[in-house]
C-alpha cells in the first residue's frame, strides 16, 4: 500500500466512484455487477464510466433481480473472484435476504473455513430524498444481526473510499451500506493515492467531557453539525464516536467514550424500537452501568412503516442537526 500524496476536497460519491476505480484497476478479479451500472453509471452515477474503461465483462448490467445478483456474487466470490454487488436501493434488497442470511453469511462456517466468500453488497439506504416508503428504508438491523457478515457505514468521503478499498480486499462478505441523502451534500478531504480505512474500528470525530453522542452514516454528519452548534452556543463539549462499522462492532471505544463522559445521546435514522442503536445503549448499560451519569438517551426515527413521501411528513420523520442538538441540551440538562 503506497502513502497518499496528497488530500483533495471531494463528494460522498466521488470518493465511491474512485474507490471503485482504483479496485478495478488494481485487481482483475474485481467486477462488479447491478442494475444500470454499465451504460448508465448506476442510478446515483457512482460507476459512471467505468464501463467504457474497464469493459462489460466487469461492469456488467444485471436483470432487475436483487437475487440473482447476489448469488451472482457468491458464485464468483467462492472461485477466486472480487464482486462488488450494487443494490440499486437498499429497500429492494430483501428478495435477497435468505441468500445473504443462509448462503453468503454462512459459507465459511459451514465449510469449517474452507471457503470464503470475498464480495461486497453496496447498498444506498436511508431517507431524506422525497423517496417515499420504497426508496427510503433503514435496514441496517435486519443485517447486523447476521452472525459472519460485515456491516460497513461511512459518514465521510474520506472513510467512504478507504472502507469501500478494505471491503474489497476483505475475504469475508460486507454489506456496504451509503447514506444517499449525503452522496452530494457530504464534503470532505480525500487523501490521493492507495490507502484504506480499516473495518472495525470506530472513530472518535470529535473528544469531549460532557457527554458522548454515538452516530453513523447521514446521522454522524447531522451530529458533527449538531455537536459544534452546541459548543459555541451553549458551551456543551460533546464526544463524537462515528461507529462507521457495526458489525463487527468497536466496542471497547464505545465503552472507554461512555466511562469518560457519563452521559450517552444514541443517534439512527431507522424506527426508535429495536433498531441498532438499542444494542447500543444495551452494551453500555451491561457493561459501564457503574459510569452512568443520566439515562441513556435514544433520538430515532417514530415508528411508523417508513419515510412518507409528503415533504412535511418526511421533516417530521427524519432526524436533523436541531433535533439532535435538543436532545443534547435535554441531557446536558440532567
Amino acid at each position: 500500500m503506497t502513502t497518499p500524496s496528497k488530500v483533495e476536497t471531494k463528494t460522498l460519491i466521488l470518493a465511491l466512484h474512485e474507490a471503485m476505480n482504483e479496485e478495478l484497476a488494481r485487481d482483475k478479479r474485481v467486477f462488479i455487477v447491478g442494475e444500470d451500472v454499465g451504460r448508465r453509471g448506476g442510478v446515483f452515477r457512482a460507476t459512471t464510466n467505468l464501463i467504457d474503461k474497464y469493459g462489460a465483462q466487469r461492469v456488467v448490467d444485471s436483470p432487475l433481480a436483487e437475487l440473482s445478483i447476489v448469488a451472482i456474487g457468491l458464485g464468483a466470490a467462492i472461485t477466486d473472484t472480487l464482486p462488488i454487488c450494487e443494490i440499486q436501493f437498499a429497500d429492494f434488497i430483501f428478495p435477497a435476504f435468505n441468500q445473504l442470511l443462509s448462503e453468503v453469511a454462512r459459507f465459511y462456517y459451514r465449510s469449517n473455513g474452507q471457503w470464503h466468500v470475498p464480495m461486497v453488497v453496496r447498498a444506498p439506504y436511508g431517507g431524506g430524498i422525497g423517496g417515499g416508503l420504497y426508496h427510503s428504508q433503514s435496514i441496517e438491523s435486519f443485517f447486523a444481526h447476521i452472525p459472519g457478515l460485515k456491516v460497513v457505514v461511512p459518514s465521510t468521503p474520506e472513510d467512504a473510499k478507504g472502507l469501500l478499498k478494505a471491503a474489497v480486499r476483505d475475504p469475508n462478505p460486507v454489506l456496504y451500506l451509503e447514506p444517499k441523502k449525503g452522496y452530494r451534500a457530504i464534503k470532505g478531504i480525500v487523501p490521493e493515492g492507495d490507502y484504506i480505512t480499516p473495518i472495525g474500528p470506530a472513530n472518535i470525530s470529535r473528544t469531549g467531557s460532557d457527554l458522548t453522542v454515538y452516530a453513523y452514516g447521514m446521522m454522524a454528519h447531522y451530529a458533527r453539525i449538531a455537536v459544534e452548534r452546541v459548543a459555541k452556543q451553549d458551551g456543551i463539549d460533546v464526544e463524537l464516536i462515528d461507529i462507521r462499522t457495526l458489525a463487527p462492532l468497536d466496542k471497547e471505544t464505545l465503552i472507554q467514550s461512555f466511562k469518560k463522559t457519563g452521559k450517552a445521546l444514541v443517534v439512527y435514522e431507522d424506527n426508535k424500537t429495536m433498531g441498532f442503536g438499542a444494542e447500543i445503549a444495551a452494551i453500555l448499560a451491561e457493561e459501564a452501568f457503574e459510569y452512568m451519569d443520566a439515562p441513556i438517551m435514544r433520538l430515532a426515527a417514530p415508528d411508523v412503516p417508513s419515510v412518507p413521501f409528503s415533504h412535511p411528513l418526511q421533516e417530521a420523520f427524519m432526524i436533523n442537526p436541531d433535533k439532535i442538538a435538543a436532545a443534547i441540551r435535554e441531557l446536558e440538562a440532567y
